[in-house]
């Protein structure tokens, strides 16, 4: 993938994530400068989204662990362990806010 392919399609996805945490109905506090989003609960957990990209990758800090993700096949994929990024967040995001979430691309 060229440069400017990965910075259009990272920057795209983080300003998704922060949409699709602003429409939970949730007291979630969000801040985006689009390389980074900062997102915070209201339990004051916060899970950090940002572009790394040197290795043309997108990372995600959660209260629980980090995780790396690489751009394949229309999706953003954890080379660790080989979860898809929406999957994550929405897991990650209902343990930090103590509630169930749902999170995609379309929220």
């Amino acid at each position: 993938m060229q440069d400017h392919e990965y910075h259009e399609i990272a920057e795209a996805t983080i300003w998704a994530i922060e949409a699709a945490f602003e429409n939970t109905g949730i007291d979630i506090d969000s801040e985006c400068d689009g390389d980074m989003l900062e997102i915070t609960f209201p339990n004051r957990t916060v899970m950090v989204i940002n572009k790394q990209p040197p290795l043309q990758q997108i990372w995600v800090a959660t209260k629980f662990n980090g995780h790396h993700f690489e751009y394949r096949d229309g999706q953003w994929i954890d080379n660790r362990t080989g979860a898809e990024l929406w999957q994550l967040l929405t897991e990650s995001g209902s343990k930090q806010a103590e509630q169930d979430l749902t999170l995609d691309a379309q929220s």
